[in-house]
Order: C-alpha cells, then sequence, then structure tokens
C-alpha cells in the first residue's frame, strides 16, 4: 500500500478544513484588512475588533448579527504573510483552544494575493461536524467580503445573517 493510500485509510483524529480565494490586492494590501481592527470591523466583525492581530495583543471580537464579544489570542503573525489565532474551544474541539491560521501568498509577481485560511481542533462527532462546517462557512463568507471590501467598498455581511 503506498503512503498516500495508507494516509487515505487512517483513522480520522480530528476534523480540519482550508478554504481559499484569490484577492485581486498585493499581499501588503490583503493583510492589513485582516489585522488592522478598524479594516475588519468595516466588512467582518459588525459588532467591532479591538486590538491588533499581532502576538502579545488584547484582541477582542464582536458580530452584532451574533452579539457577545469574545477574546481573540494571538498565536503568531508574520508581516503581510500569515496570522494564527485561537480562541476558546467548545466541548466539540479536541483542544482547549480552536486555531485558525490565514495565510497571504503573492500570486502574479505580487499584484494578487491567495488567502488559505485552515482551522482545526474539531472532534469527529456530530457536534463537531456541526462547528467545522459552521465554521468553513463564516470562513469562507469572510474571505468573500474581503474581496468585495478591498476590491470595490462593499460591506457584503450587513444584512447577511440577521
Amino acid at each position: 500500500m503506498s503512503d498516500e493510500q495508507s494516509t487515505k485509510n487512517a483513522p480520522l483524529d480530528e476534523l480540519s478544513f482550508t478554504v481559499m480565494g484569490y484577492i485581486s490586492k498585493s499581499p501588503h494590501e490583503t493583510f492589513e484588512p485582516v489585522a488592522e481592527p478598524k479594516q475588519l470591523s468595516k466588512y467582518f466583525t459588525t459588532g467591532g475588533a479591538h486590538g491588533r492581530l499581532a502576538p502579545g495583543a488584547e484582541v477582542t471580537w464582536d458580530f452584532a448579527d451574533f452579539p457577545g464579544r469574545f477574546p481573540v489570542e494571538v498565536i503568531d503573525s508574520v508581516q503581510d504573510e500569515k496570522i494564527v489565532v485561537a480562541w476558546a474551544g467548545t466541548e466539540h474541539a479536541t483542544a482547549e483552544n480552536t486555531t485558525t491560521t490565514f495565510e497571504f501568498s503573492p500570486v502574479d509577481d505580487g499584484t494578487r494575493t491567495l488567502v488559505t485560511v485552515t482551522e482545526q481542533s474539531w472532534k469527529t462527532t456530530v457536534g463537531g461536524a456541526e462547528g467545522a462546517f459552521g465554521n468553513c462557512m463564516g470562513w469562507t463568507g469572510m474571505l468573500a467580503a474581503l474581496k468585495a471590501w478591498i476590491e470595490y467598498g462593499i460591506d457584503l455581511r450587513e444584512g447577511f445573517y440577521k
């Protein structure tokens, strides 16, 4: 059996997912609206983001359509390349925290950016699947909203969920 076949047949210990999209802006122009709270609040955290996504910062996100401010821990941040965040997991998580990684890869000589969002730490249960699928939908929506905001100045999220 090949390594690929053995991996496909291995038991699933954790649910994770990756979503991605191309943004017609440079990595810097794409990174900043994710890392900077005033910009993030314009298209994603509709109740407001507080604190820049930088290691050691006190960061909270709030969503007007899903009220409740929650703390976000910044695990790592490399300007224009990567941001890793975590927040308190639920009973459906495999770890104390749910971890999400944003990667910003230059495309077309840096005139565009491939944004990849990967989240992990979900149990292989019905509740874990519901959490992972729900967050997968949320991060896909975030990427679409990011693209609409920084390329066209359009807020896609307003009224989308309620």
